[in-house]
């Protein structure tokens, strides 16, 4: 993200941008490298494509960015309340891209909800992955919350669906600057229902709630009204219970038995600091020594998951 070639974007019509320090314990560990790549260098990045006459510039940001947002569903006007430095990344990123947007380059942020679901390049590190993994793993979910906290939910299908809208959103549907939440309404749930839908689907799974723990204020529902009516023909598809079932079947299938997965490199902070363990980079997250080969471009719901 930081040494992006011009010339990489020559001829390009459209450019999803999805890269960046993804979640909020990789940002804690990371504060001042996240603001680095996910804000600064994005930014960079949509003035260089918009020189390079890209057409439509499609962001990944996060519902996050509504922090504490209490029980009101949040809509597109409501103020926002980043209170990590990856939400304060989006929010940032959201007001730079705003002043670029106009006929010839068309801005989307796309306000995702929580990523789930199953995935080739499969993560552990989101709320309903991982509640299914340890469900499997060891018969149980622990959570670390009063378990009250909302989490609006999208399955990483669905928001494949979502940036292939955004790829061709007319200026005329939205505006040449747009951010818009993406999800759906059934897809809002408190972090105890998440996992006592699991344990549903999992007879015999028990679940902990812990009543002591410090509230978690990263709590917000959503409105996804806007979304419905800008995108009626990719709304998403996916439900709670096929979600939880595929993750079921497709970790079972892959033998998945591993009651330390929170110490994977399922986890990409895992990841992370193990690359760092092994010198492989720096402390800024740049790659020590040569530059990282270029990789192969991945199909677009797979580049989501990763």
């Amino acid at each position: 993200m930081r040494q992006v070639p011009a010339a990489l974007l020559a001829g390009v019509d459209a450019l999803v941008h999805l890269a960046a320090i993804s979640n909020d314990p990789m940002g804690n560990a990371y504060e001042a490298v996240t603001m680095e790549i996910n804000h600064r260098a994005g930014i960079a990045l949509a003035r260089q494509a918009k020189a390079a006459g890209v057409r439509a510039f499609v962001f990944a940001s996060s519902c996050s960015i509504y922090g504490m947002g209490g029980e009101d569903a949040k809509t597109e006007t409501s103020g926002v309340n980043p209170l990590t430095a990856y939400a304060r990344s989006k929010v940032a990123s959201e007001q730079d891209l705003a002043p670029l947007a106009d006929d010839d380059f068309v801005v989307t942020c796309l306000r995702f909800a929580t990523a789930c679901g199953w995935s080739d390049r499969l993560r552990l590190d989101l709320v309903l992955n991982d509640f299914v993994a340890s469900a499997v793993a060891t018969g149980e979910i622990s959570i670390l919350s009063d378990g009250t906290p909302w989490r609006p939910l999208i399955h990483v299908r669905d928001m494949a669906r979502a940036i292939e809208w955004a790829i061709g959103r007319a200026a005329a549907n939205g505006g040449h600057f747009l951010a818009v939440n993406a999800g759906s309404a059934e897809w809002n749930y408190r972090v105890k229902e998440l996992a006592e839908a699991v344990a549903a689907a999992l007879p015999g799974t028990r679940v902990h709630v812990n009543p002591a723990a410090a509230p978690d204020l990263r709590s917000y529902r959503v409105d996804f009204r806007l979304f419905a009516q800008l995108a009626p023909g990719h709304q998403p598809q996916h439900s709670l219970a096929a979600t939880i079932a595929e993750l079921h079947e497709k970790l079972l299938d892959m033998g998945f038995r591993d009651p330390n997965f929170r110490g994977s490199r399922l986890m990409r902070l895992r990841v992370l600091a193990t690359l760092r363990e092994q010198g492989k980079l720096t402390e800024q997250l740049t790659w020590a020594g040569t530059p990282a080969p270029r990789p192969t471009p991945l199909p677009l719901a797979e580049a989501v998951a990763a």
